[in-house]
């Protein structure tokens, strides 16, 4: 017995054209076919998306000592979507000290995942 693929729609956010792309998964989930992109970049989205989505984790971690108590902070590398709440919830328990310095790693390879957070903006010592 056949199974019909599923179908999702998925609007592809890999360049600003935000086609809406059919992607066909088979019972396997296997990706059988893409349709309605507007270029190659949607296939390779809209497959990762399908197979293993991630996303960019931004927030903010608290700063002691600082001219302002929270200091930007992201993952440069997208995580596994199942994955960012937890980040989320870690974030809230790290305090750095001021200085911290755009670029700067506040927490490296989280939960050995290879996930580092890096501040996205600066923060001087408070006088």
């Amino acid at each position: 017995m056949t199974h019909e693929p599923e179908v999702h729609t998925i609007i592809c956010l890999r360049c600003p054209r935000g086609c809406e792309v059919a992607v066909h998964v088979d019972s396997e989930g296997v990706v059988s076919e893409v349709s309605g992109n507007g270029c190659k970049l949607g296939v390779q989205y809209v497959t990762q998306e399908v197979r293993d989505p991630r996303r960019i984790l931004p927030t903010t971690v608290r700063v002691r000592g600082g001219t302002h108590p929270l200091v930007a902070v992201w993952t440069p590398e997208p995580i596994p979507r199942g994955r960012l709440l937890e980040l989320a919830r870690a974030t809230r328990e790290i305090v750095v000290d001021a200085p911290v310095a755009d670029g700067q790693v506040i927490l490296k390879d989280w939960m050995h995942l290879g996930i580092d957070l890096v501040a996205s903006g600066a923060v001087d010592v408070a006088s």
